[in-house]
Protein backbone atom coordinates (compact mmCIF):
# COMPACT_ATOMS: atom_id res chain seq x y z
CA UNK A 1 0.00 0.00 0.00
CA UNK A 2 1.30 3.33 -0.66
CA UNK A 3 2.23 5.65 2.16
CA UNK A 4 -0.25 8.77 0.33
CA UNK A 5 -2.94 5.79 0.55
CA UNK A 6 -2.32 4.85 4.38
CA UNK A 7 -2.24 8.76 5.14
CA UNK A 8 -5.68 8.97 3.34
CA UNK A 9 -7.11 5.79 5.33
CA UNK A 10 -5.82 6.96 8.52
CA UNK A 11 -7.16 10.61 8.06
CA UNK A 12 -10.89 9.33 6.97
CA UNK A 13 -10.52 7.14 9.93
CA UNK A 14 -11.65 4.12 7.73
CA UNK A 15 -10.25 1.56 10.49
CA UNK A 16 -12.02 3.54 13.24
CA UNK A 17 -15.93 3.75 12.69
CA UNK A 18 -18.43 1.63 14.14
CA UNK A 19 -21.45 1.72 11.66
CA UNK A 20 -21.96 3.17 7.61
CA UNK A 21 -24.99 5.10 6.28
CA UNK A 22 -25.37 5.24 2.49
CA UNK A 23 -28.43 7.52 1.40
CA UNK A 24 -30.13 7.04 -2.42
CA UNK A 25 -29.39 11.21 -2.99
CA UNK A 26 -28.94 13.30 -6.02
CA UNK A 27 -29.61 10.46 -8.03
CA UNK A 28 -28.94 11.02 -12.13
CA UNK A 29 -32.72 10.23 -12.62
CA UNK A 30 -34.63 10.00 -9.28
CA UNK A 31 -37.11 7.47 -9.58
CA UNK A 32 -37.32 6.85 -5.19
CA UNK A 33 -37.57 10.15 -4.44
CA UNK A 34 -37.81 13.54 -6.12
CA UNK A 35 -34.39 14.90 -6.23
CA UNK A 36 -34.69 18.13 -4.04
CA UNK A 37 -35.89 15.59 -1.30
CA UNK A 38 -33.07 13.66 -1.08
CA UNK A 39 -30.54 16.20 -1.10
CA UNK A 40 -32.58 18.01 1.98
CA UNK A 41 -32.09 14.56 3.44
CA UNK A 42 -28.70 14.43 2.66
CA UNK A 43 -27.84 18.17 3.81
CA UNK A 44 -29.65 16.58 6.82
CA UNK A 45 -27.90 13.27 7.92
CA UNK A 46 -24.66 15.28 6.90
CA UNK A 47 -25.19 18.27 9.24
CA UNK A 48 -26.66 16.42 12.03
CA UNK A 49 -23.84 13.57 12.16
CA UNK A 50 -21.47 16.28 12.65
CA UNK A 51 -23.51 18.31 15.20
CA UNK A 52 -23.28 15.18 16.88
CA UNK A 53 -19.23 14.85 16.76
CA UNK A 54 -20.08 11.21 14.94
CA UNK A 55 -17.96 11.99 11.95
CA UNK A 56 -13.42 13.86 12.07
CA UNK A 57 -11.70 14.01 13.34
CA UNK A 58 -12.61 10.45 15.86
CA UNK A 59 -15.54 8.81 13.55
CA UNK A 60 -18.04 6.85 14.92
CA UNK A 61 -20.25 6.81 11.63
CA UNK A 62 -19.10 6.70 8.27
CA UNK A 63 -21.59 8.38 5.41
CA UNK A 64 -22.17 7.95 1.93
CA UNK A 65 -24.03 9.51 -0.53
CA UNK A 66 -25.02 6.77 -3.38
CA UNK A 67 -26.57 7.51 -6.74
CA UNK A 68 -29.34 4.46 -6.39
CA UNK A 69 -29.33 1.96 -3.87
CA UNK A 70 -32.31 0.25 -6.89
CA UNK A 71 -34.49 -0.17 -4.29
CA UNK A 72 -36.38 2.82 -6.51
CA UNK A 73 -39.68 3.02 -4.49
CA UNK A 74 -40.70 4.56 -1.22
CA UNK A 75 -37.18 6.71 -0.87
CA UNK A 76 -35.19 8.23 -0.26
CA UNK A 77 -33.77 4.59 0.87
CA UNK A 78 -30.42 4.03 3.20
CA UNK A 79 -29.13 1.10 4.48
CA UNK A 80 -27.04 0.68 7.59
CA UNK A 81 -23.68 -1.35 7.44
CA UNK A 82 -22.48 -4.07 8.98
CA UNK A 83 -26.13 -4.44 10.41
CA UNK A 84 -27.58 -4.38 6.79
CA UNK A 85 -31.09 -2.88 7.68
CA UNK A 86 -32.38 -1.07 5.25
CA UNK A 87 -35.01 1.67 5.31
CA UNK A 88 -37.25 3.63 3.41
CA UNK A 89 -38.88 6.83 3.65
CA UNK A 90 -35.54 8.74 5.14
CA UNK A 91 -36.65 12.24 5.59
CA UNK A 92 -34.91 13.92 8.13
CA UNK A 93 -37.13 12.80 10.65
CA UNK A 94 -37.09 9.57 9.84
CA UNK A 95 -32.89 10.36 9.94
CA UNK A 96 -32.92 11.20 13.33
CA UNK A 97 -34.18 8.37 14.20
CA UNK A 98 -32.19 6.30 12.84
CA UNK A 99 -29.10 8.26 14.07
CA UNK A 100 -30.24 8.14 17.53
CA UNK A 101 -31.25 4.10 17.60
CA UNK A 102 -30.09 2.78 15.52
CA UNK A 103 -26.06 4.88 14.74
CA UNK A 104 -25.44 5.53 18.29
CA UNK A 105 -28.19 3.05 20.18
CA UNK A 106 -27.23 -0.12 17.98
CA UNK A 107 -31.06 -0.91 17.87
CA UNK A 108 -32.77 -0.65 14.48
CA UNK A 109 -35.86 1.37 13.90
CA UNK A 110 -38.33 -1.76 13.37
CA UNK A 111 -41.39 0.56 11.60
CA UNK A 112 -38.62 2.36 8.55
CA UNK A 113 -36.80 -1.20 8.43
CA UNK A 114 -38.14 -2.91 5.36
CA UNK A 115 -35.23 -5.40 4.43
CA UNK A 116 -32.13 -7.24 6.59
CA UNK A 117 -28.96 -8.37 5.16
CA UNK A 118 -25.89 -8.50 7.39
CA UNK A 119 -23.65 -10.81 5.86
CA UNK A 120 -22.88 -13.84 7.13
CA UNK A 121 -26.13 -12.96 9.70
CA UNK A 122 -29.45 -14.41 8.43
CA UNK A 123 -31.07 -16.80 5.93
CA UNK A 124 -32.26 -14.18 2.74
CA UNK A 125 -35.51 -14.58 4.16
CA UNK A 126 -35.73 -14.73 7.49
CA UNK A 127 -34.83 -11.29 8.86
CA UNK A 128 -35.39 -10.66 12.78
CA UNK A 129 -36.19 -6.97 13.79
Amino acid sequence: MSDELAKTAEALGLEKYSRHIFLCADQTKPQCAPRDRTLVAWDFLKGRLKELGLVEPSPLVYRSKVNCLRVCVGGPIAVVYPDGVWYHSCDPPVLEKIIQHHLIGGEPVKEYAFAYNAAGQAPRGEAQF
